[in-house]
């Protein structure tokens, strides 16, 4: 953990920890570290890490690393519409496809303490008034608002309004 009442800046701590893991020699002072203290990186360094690293994975798996090539594109085929595609299939395709339908009348946030005193004739408040657009939703998702109707002694929903997604 950071001491709050240190006042060494970011750049003294990241100098001490490089001065720490390394040993320079008076060849190396003049291509690691500048005038003012911070270390130069340079492009030949880089390489050279590099190469250490890719000889060190050769060694390691056994094999010899691939020489970098240009990937090729990839081919789509052709894509253009044929006259397989424009034979339209019946809607009785879709007659097996189940989905989960739910009609959402409102919400309420209760304890449950308050969901086991529950029984047979108890009222629960709804966040909606009576006359309020009630939600359907297809799969988890808002498909449309409709309102509550009774027919036959069943209720039903007459969709009002189709939710754009």
């Amino acid at each position: 953990m950071a001491d709050p009442n240190d006042e060494s800046t970011p750049a003294d701590v990241t100098d001490g920890v490089a001065s720490q893991g390394s040993t320079t020699t008076p060849d190396d002072v003049g291509s690691d570290v500048s005038a003012e203290g911070g270390s130069a990186v340079q492009t030949e360094d880089i390489e050279k890490l590099l190469d250490q690293a890719t000889e060190s994975l050769e060694k390691a798996t056994g094999e010899t690393a691939t020489v970098k090539t240009t990937p090729a594109p990839f081919d789509l085929n052709d894509l253009s519409p044929t006259e397989e595609a424009s034979d339209r299939q019946p809607i009785d395709l879709l007659g097996e496809v189940e989905m989960d339908l739910r009609i959402e009348l409102g919400r309420t946030q209760m304890c449950l303490d308050e969901v086991l005193q529950l029984r047979g004739g108890s009222v629960v408040a709804l966040d909606k008034l009576a006359g309020d657009p009630v939600d359907v939703f297809v799969n988890g998702r808002l498909i449309a608002r409709g309102e509550v109707l009774v027919m036959n002694d069943n209720f039903c929903i007459r969709v009002t309004e189709l939710v754009g997604g």
